[in-house]
């Protein structure tokens, strides 16, 4: 047996092997499982927990990305062109539209208006689309569904959907999307979409129907609801392959509804697999597992830590564009012409709640690419970009790594606006001379909230201020001089420069606020601010200085959300922010937002100005009739002039953002509506394992040191036992 000694000796040569050859792997600080290694797949992150990944409740962005990979919608936007093109996806063509009077009858196409009682939409489907597979739809050698019989106890531990020893699939049918617009009216399912699909015919009339049968307890609201028994009478399935639809009036924007994720397949057995006993409270749901045809499949979900997006095996046969804007094929947007999607065979989705480390994990390679418009948190703006003459460009350390940068103005307007029914800034009393006192306030303020100087100090520059609602790059924006809020702006040296704080004085003394006081009474001007509380106190703390220039004072009122919600809800803010993404790439989308009979406090509408102008209203409801194709810019030109006028948004911009990607990344271009971008995307996962190692290379020596001192210290011990052994006893005992 061997001596302690010698044990020891052992046990410090092993420890100092084992800090040596432990730095001869790879890499060390890989945050993947080693099964990931060499894998083609995107590395994303998350920074809040999806709530709704059920189609007909999902309406944020950080859902869709999600949402827009395992479900399919029936048109979507090319990927490369802009202005951003229609084109189908699940549909085999775009819609044949025909219109109809109030006896039915069929009109020309170039009906008047007033003269259409429905349109009719008309859509092929393509066949042969396939689900992922999934276990709502296994069925044993019987043909019956093996998992239709499940409770609490039958389903044991599983939680996750892959816990499920058998799968299916089936094919698609014109009845699943009809299927799928019934749940819009679904007792205990609120539906963001239901506003605008109340105009197909009859959808209304079913929701009654529905409530009614809860009520009488026909129907369980918290149980499976066999959506195919009941009749909605503006959708029609004539055959397995052809949709169609009946809308009240006329609407040619509804085509666009028809691209988000609203309008896809689902298939009854989905809901009749969740709706069993246990599932929720294990978090089976449509919420957490989605059960599409799009190309990729939700195979793991750990809230606030990880999901996983998989290919999914049965999406059918689509193909990358081989054409797109000039600069494409420069950019290498079109060498991968013709070849199937997608390239991907996955993306996993990590937990981040800090921007700092998801930032480092991006420089050291764990993260394919870094998006502003994913993190709000702008720290390490600094070390990546720089803002020359107005433009983006990377840094050097950027550039040497072979970080690619690519930009985008979004389709948004953020804007800080009045409340229209407030007697002080909104419509000013019921004289026009009161009214238009209250207009020359708005635009003072206007002119003092300086944007430009709000977005290079809060947002790095990145921004473009607005000129009206409509947003660079869609239909009837117009730039250049011919742009330009004349109220706001001069045009001088090839750009907008915003009219002096002289200028703004001027008008408050005309609107009866002279030196920032009321001409009457002599008491200071104070404009309350309602924000939220996550509004930054940095961005409050500037505009209260940049309305300090004209004497104006602001009381900020910053509650939490649901109380900030409210307060517009009810038509008691004065002051405040918003901010609208677009759902589609038309005015209309915008215009809206001013359109009376949508106004917030009224009819809980998207209006939150509470604006109304007869002029206005009947522009627009003229305008929302035209064909997108028809000249619009005539209409679209007054809407926008009148908006400018009467100033209920007195300042705001469209956002920009851009995305920072490594080389080995490939077909990335930026276009905030298209959210299948996950499919186009392309890796080499070689070039990026090369660089991973290459970017982690530990540090050795504190450990090489370590381990020589193991390797002295072993020694040393050695030889003390050693002479300890060889030495002799002294006389006495002694030694």
């Amino acid at each position: 047996m061997p001596s302690p000694a010698l044990r020891i000796f052992v046990v410090y040569l092993l420890a100092a092997g084992a800090l040596l050859l432990g730095g001869c792997g790879e890499t060390w600080n890989d945050p993947y499982p080693r099964g990931d290694r060499g894998k083609n797949y995107l590395y994303e992150f998350f920074n809040s927990r999806p709530k709704h990944l059920d189609p007909a409740q999902s309406y944020v962005e950080d859902e869709a990305w999600f949402v827009s990979s395992t479900y399919e919608s029936l048109y979507e936007y090319h990927y490369l062109k802009r202005p951003y093109t229609l084109i189908p996806n699940l549909a085999q063509a775009m819609p044949t539209v025909s219109y109809l009077d109030a006896q039915g009858k069929v009109l020309p196409p170039d009906a008047a208006p007033e003269r259409i009682a429905q349109s009719v939409y008309e859509i092929r489907l393509r066949p042969g689309v396939r689900y992922q597979p999934h276990p709502a739809f296994a069925k044993d050698e019987q043909g019956h569904y093996r998992y239709f019989d499940l409770d609490d106890a039958k389903l044991g531990g599983r939680e996750q959907i892959g816990d499920f020893e058998f799968t299916g699939t089936r094919e698609l049918t014109s009845e699943d999307l009809a299927y799928q617009i019934k749940r819009f009216v679904r007792p205990r399912l609120e539906s963001p979409a239901l506003s605008i699909f109340t105009q197909i015919v009859g959808l209304e009339a079913l929701g009654k129907q529905l409530e009614a049968d809860a009520a009488t307890g026909k129907i369980d609201p918290d149980g499976w609801i066999d959506l195919r028994k009941y009749t909605l009478a503006g959708v029609e399935t004539p055959d397995p392959l052809t949709l169609r639809i009946r809308l009240k009036g006329k609407y040619p924007q509804f085509i666009y509804w028809l691209a988000t994720t609203f309008v896809v397949p689902m298939p009854w057995e989905a809901e009749r697999f969740y709706a069993q006993p246990g599932m929720a409270r294990r978090e089976l749901t449509l919420d957490m597992w989605p059960v599409g045809t799009g190309p990729f499949m939700l195979t793991r979900n750990r809230p606030l830590r990880e999901l996983l997006l998989e290919r999914n095996p049965n999406f059918r046969e689509q193909t990358y564009p081989c054409e797109g804007e000039p600069g494409d094929a420069a950019a290498s947007l079109l060498k991968d012409c013709g070849k199937r999607l997608p390239f991907v065979d996955g993306v996993r989705f990590s937990y981040e709640r800090e921007s700092i480390p998801f930032w480092n994990k991006f420089l050291q390679g764990y993260y394919d690419f870094y998006s502003s418009s994913r993190f709000a948190g702008m720290a390490t703006f600094d070390a990546a970009l720089q803002l020359q003459g107005g433009a983006l460009s990377l840094t050097e350390g950027m550039q040497a790594k072979g970080i690619t940068l690519a930009t985008e103005t979004e389709p948004s307007f953020q804007y800080f606006f009045v409340n229209m029914l407030d007697p002080v800034l909104g419509d000013g009393g019921a004289t026009p001379e009161a009214q238009e006192r209250a207009r020359k306030l708005r635009r003072a303020i206007g002119i003092a909230l300086d944007v430009e100087e709000y977005l290079n100090i809060v947002r790095n520059g990145l921004g473009v201020g607005q000129q009206g609602p409509i947003p660079p790059g869609l239909p009837g924006f117009r730039s250049g001089e011919a742009g330009v809020n004349p109220y706001l702006y001069t045009w001088n040296h090839n750009r907008p420069q915003r009219r002096s704080i002289e200028e703004a004085k001027r008008l408050l003394v005309e609107a009866g606020y002279p030196g920032g006081r009321d001409a009457k009474t002599g008491a200071p001007l104070i404009i309350y601010f309602d924000g939220y509380d996550a509004f930054d106190r940095n961005r409050l703390a500037l505009i209260t200085k940049q309305l300090k220039r004209i004497d104006i004072q602001i009381v900020p009122r910053l509650t939490e959300w649901n109380r900030f919600q409210e307060k517009h809800r009810k038509g008691v803010a004065q002051f405040s922010f918003w901010g609208w993404n677009a759902d589609y790439p038309d005015p209309e989308n915008f215009l809206f937002l001013f359109y009376g009979p949508n106004s917030k406090m009224k009819s809980g509408g998207e209006n939150v100005f509470n604006y109304a102008n007869p002029e206005f209203d009947a522009l627009f409801e003229r305008f929302r009739r035209m064909d997108i194709a028809a000249d619009r810019q005539p209409v679209i030109d007054q809407m926008v002039d009148i908006t400018r006028r009467d100033a209920p948004v007195v300042a705001g911009w469209h956002d920009q953002a851009f995305q920072l990607s490594h080389a080995w990344l490939g077909n990335v271009k930026l276009g905030k509506m298209v959210r299948t971008q996950r499919k186009y995307l392309s890796i080499d996962p070689r070039q990026r394992h090369l660089a991973r190692v290459a970017w982690n290379q530990p540090t050795l020596w504190p450990l090489v040191l370590a381990g020589l001192s193991l390797v002295a210290l072993a020694l040393f011990t050695w030889r003390r036992y050693r002479r300890h052994e060889t030495e002799k006893a002294l006389p006495g005992g002694g030694t």
